[in-house]
């Protein structure tokens, strides 16, 4: 009965639950609901916290992820954005100022920085976890060394990178960007300082997030033709990535990469780490900048790193690719003539539609009164043509050689220098070069421009207090070109048929060259008067001096002077003293002098022109007449075939002339000017033939230019001008 009764219930129960099913499920879903409900608000109410407490957020994803995610938040949040500069020139410094505003645009603190007053040793550390991302924009310079402000901060990074007591991790953790400032034509030396930077940074761990670029002063080389145009491009590159960092688009690197090559998916990924510092980001940004990352880091990423340990089972895939790199620096002989031709007449295709002025140095050098002409000549007014036209005197080759200074044109065919002179007056504002890689302007139209531009300047002083009315109209026609406004005027290839074009209109020559085109000399032709500028008698002074720009610079400069020894008219050496730099060579002056043979020595005190960021002079370099007048006098002594000749005090000038143009008593430095035309046209009607000397066309020179002179080379048919006070004299502009 009992086991029946149990039976009995058991089935009760089930039929109960088979007729209220429905009951029953019912209820099963009303739990469920109210489940999915409490999650739902559950999670609502989360989020909104998540959205008012962004380091709650970091913090809640972190314990999610177990850190992962608070490291992504690290790499990708951007709270502000440091510019470091080193400038010489104030280049760097503009560029500087310019991404601070681009950077601003983004809604991010910016901070521009001179290197200067940057301790490195006490901050720079600090940006390892101040998810700053630093910009340092450096420019070379002399003999590939930092800028003055950039000395100590280049120096701290060096010596921190081969420090073994800092560490290889002491930088891990900032993130960097360089752009380098440098001149190409230098080529032991292009841009090596925003190289070591980047370099020094990576081997301490920084992490780069992009690859280095490098912007080129030399138009002709430029890849976007100018360092202006450089530097936008790798602005808006960088601007591009800083805002995909701040988005939060960079994704993280999987971590299984070997030698440095980062093999996870997707696009623009990037390590942090060190060990990841060639990323694919970076290798694709390589194909557009100018530079890829330094050739230390590749070597270190492709082998391990100097120290490490090369696992045998990778023996094979380096020799593979050693291999590979090596076929592709090694083309087939017969490939070889075929791409050096599509090369160089891409180069060739390329060079010729740059132009020597950009929009920047135009803009600069009208600023400063040039007159441009084309795309790189150029004339200015002398001071001291305004001033003779005022009756206030000449120049020195007024009283040196008889030239109406008031008829002088001052030009250039080519604004383009081989040397960057500590001296130069015009503040470097005009390019560099070792040859002629411009778009050029035909001799003609230049001669036509520089006439007109000339007389249009002269026009300015109709009516002006003080111009004298028939030296105004004297001044209309050029008489004399003076070839030394600025640059090299040999570089030009043209200079021939210029010289001949100034011959032809009456216009007498007065050519200046650096002494580094000697193959150039040797083929000018007949020239009025030829300068060969002789800044300093040693290799060492005339390194430091000059500057220049060819590695074979000192061999170059003795084969010029050795030209100029065989032209067979007027010839002058041009001194430029520089107190504390170059008055103490009187013996090898001497021995230069002895090698080149020149007509006439020009020795001059360096001229002042203000400061300037891309020299040092100061004041106390520039010689008192006096010691220049003592300094003339030993050099004579040591020189038996010359004496002292003339004087222009005003200048700061003396000249030094051969003896053979001391005829009967008298000397004769000045020039016969119609004479020389008549020597000239003699000598193209018959195709060369007849030669002719600087004896043939000497002329007396006037007493009171003579050295020892009472008016110490003033002309007395001038009124010589003193200042009474400090108020601007327009003749002296």
């Amino acid at each position: 009965l009992d086991a029946s009764m149990d039976t009995w219930n058991f089935y009760t129960c089930l039929v109960s639950f088979w007729l209220h099913r429905f009951y029953i499920y019912s209820a099963v879903a009303l739990g469920i609901s109210i489940w999915i409900v409490i999650q739902f608000t559950t999670s609502k109410n989360k989020s909104e916290k998540s959205n008012g407490n962004p380091a709650a957020s970091e913090g809640t994803e972190g314990k999610l992820i177990n850190g992962y995610a608070t490291l992504q938040a690290k790499e990708v949040n951007v709270a502000g954005v440091k510019i470091f500069y080193g400038s010489q020139t104030g280049t760097a410094k503009r560029f500087a100022k310019c991404l601070a505003e681009a950077v601003s645009s983004l809604y991010l603190p910016v901070e521009v920085i001179s290197m200067g007053d940057y301790d490195p040793d006490d901050c720079l550390s600090e940006e390892t976890t101040s998810r700053n991302i630093c910009v340092f924009l450096v420019a070379t310079y002399t003999d590939g060394q930092p800028t003055e402000s950039a000395v100590w901060f280049c120096r701290w990074l060096e010596e921190a990178a081969n420090d073994f007591r800092y560490g290889r991790t002491y930088l891990k953790g900032l993130r960097y960007a360089v752009f380098g400032l440098g001149n190409s034509v230098y080529v032991d030396h292009y841009n090596t300082v925003g190289r070591n930077v980047d370099r020094w940074l990576w081997m301490l761990s920084a992490s780069r997030i992009m690859t280095r670029a490098e912007g080129d002063c030399n138009v002709a080389q430029s890849k976007h033709g100018s360092i202006e145009a450089d530097f936008e491009a790798w602005k808006a590159k960088f601007l591009s990535r800083l805002q995909a960092l701040c988005r939060g688009e960079k994704k993280p690197c999987s971590g299984k990469c070997k030698k440095g090559k980062c093999k996870s998916p997707g696009k623009n990924k990037e390590s942090s780490d060190h060990e990841h510092g060639a990323s694919e980001y970076e290798n694709a940004e390589a194909e557009e900048l100018f530079e890829t990352s330094s050739e230390e880091e590749a070597d270190a990423e492709e082998g391990g790193g100097t120290n490490s340990v090369v696992d045998v089972e990778d023996l094979g895939n380096i020799m593979s690719h050693m291999k590979k790199a090596k076929r592709q620096l090694e083309p087939d002989e017969g490939d070889v003539g075929t791409n050096l031709t599509r090369e160089n007449a891409g180069r060739k295709e390329e060079d010729e539609k740059r132009e020597m002025i950009t929009p920047a140095l135009r803009e600069a050098l009208t600023k400063q009164g040039y007159r441009l002409i084309g795309s790189h000549s150029g004339v200015k007014l002398c001071r001291w043509t305004k001033s003779m036209l005022r009756g206030r005197g000449g120049c020195y080759k007024h009283t040196f050689y008889g030239i109406e200074s008031h008829r002088c044109m001052e030009a250039t065919p080519s604004l383009a220098c081989a040397n960057k002179c500590v001296f130069c007056w015009r503040h470097h504002t005009n390019p560099v070069g070792t040859e002629w890689r411009w778009k050029m302007d035909q001799p003609e139209t230049i001669l036509q421009e520089a006439i007109e531009n000339h007389q249009n300047m002269i026009k300015q002083f109709r009516g002006v207090s003080g111009v004298k009315a028939d030296r105004f109209e004297e001044a209309m026609t050029a008489k004399h070109c003076a070839l030394s406004l600025v640059g090299e005027p040999i570089m030009y290839p043209e200079i021939n048929r210029f010289v001949k074009l100034l011959h032809q209109h009456g216009i007498s020559s007065f050519l200046v060259t650096n002494a580094q085109f000697p193959d150039e000399i040797r083929n000018l032709g007949p020239v009025t008067q030829l300068y060969v500028s002789v800044d300093a008698s040693t290799k060492e002074s005339l390194k430091r001096i000059d500057r220049p720009l060819f590695k074979d610079f000192w061999q170059r400069f003795l084969d010029s002077l050795k030209a100029l020894s065989e032209k067979q008219q007027r010839t002058v050496y041009r001194l430029t003293l520089v107190k504390a730099w170059n008055v103490d060579e009187l013996k090898a002056y001497a021995d230069l002098i002895s090698l080149g043979k020149p007509d006439f020595i020009e020795v001059k005190g360096v001229t002042y022109c203000g400061e300037s960021s891309a020299s040092n002079l100061t004041m106390a370099n520039v010689p008192w007449h006096e010691e220049v007048v003592r300094f003339v006098q030993e050099l004579a002594d040591l020189i038996p075939d010359y004496e002292i000749a003339c004087e222009h005090e005003h200048s700061n000038c003396l000249l030094i002339a051969h003896k053979k143009f001391k005829i009967n008593g008298e000397w004769c430095t000045w020039i016969n000017y119609d004479r020389f035309q008549e020597l000239v046209r003699e000598h193209e009607r018959s195709g060369g033939a007849k030669t002719f000397t600087a004896a043939d066309y000497a002329a007396r020179t006037p007493p009171w230019a003579l050295f020892g002179s009472r008016e110490r080379g003033f002309d007395p048919l001038d009124v010589r001008y003193q200042r009474k006070n400090k108020a601007r004299d327009m003749s002296g502009c």
